[in-house]
């Protein structure tokens, strides 16, 4: 079944408040409470680690010039978030799971966008994932909102593929 128009953007707002919510709710904590210090959770599982990030996910990018990162960071993913809406509001070929994965991206882009115009450029990344030496890089919520969503995404690609 697939959702009618006025569906898909209740849900698309709700996941959009839900994300950029929480994610800009968490980035304020990590800049404020974390400039001073480091934090580590008990097992050293998750370390709490402040950084202003000028590049994509895992600093992809950050290297690039500033004129270079800003046109494809900026001007680059707020053209591709609006085909991304655009898609999401006017397709009706979307099972609710594609939507749902689709809409966690979406909504976590907007999150990190909306970090690039308020901070300059940045985005605030603050969580670290350990186990023994394994580690990930340094990220934020709506990081995960997106990994979520394309995991969701993938899922529902699979399940479509098996019920054929």
């Amino acid at each position: 079944m697939t959702p009618s128009r006025a569906i898909r953007f209740l849900a698309i707002f709700l996941v959009l408040a839900s994300t950029v919510g929480c994610d800009q709710a968490t980035k304020h904590l990590a800049r404020t409470q974390l400039s001073q210090f480091n934090s580590t959770l008990p097992g050293g599982f998750v370390e709490f680690t402040l950084v202003e990030n000028p590049g994509a996910f895992l600093s992809f990018g950050a290297s690039l010039s500033e004129s270079v990162r800003g046109g494809l960071l900026t001007v680059g993913v707020s053209l591709g978030l609006s085909f991304l809406l655009g898609y999401l509001m006017h397709t009706s070929r979307l099972d609710w799971l594609s939507f749902l994965g689709l809409a966690l991206v979406w909504a976590g882009g907007m999150s990190n966008l909306i970090d690039r115009f308020v901070r300059h450029g940045l985005v605030t990344d603050f969580i670290l994932l350990r186990a023994g030496p394994l580690h990930t890089g340094i990220f934020n919520l709506a990081d995960l909102a997106i990994v979520f969503g394309l995991l969701i995404l993938f899922a529902s690609f699979h399940m479509r593929q098996r019920s054929t």
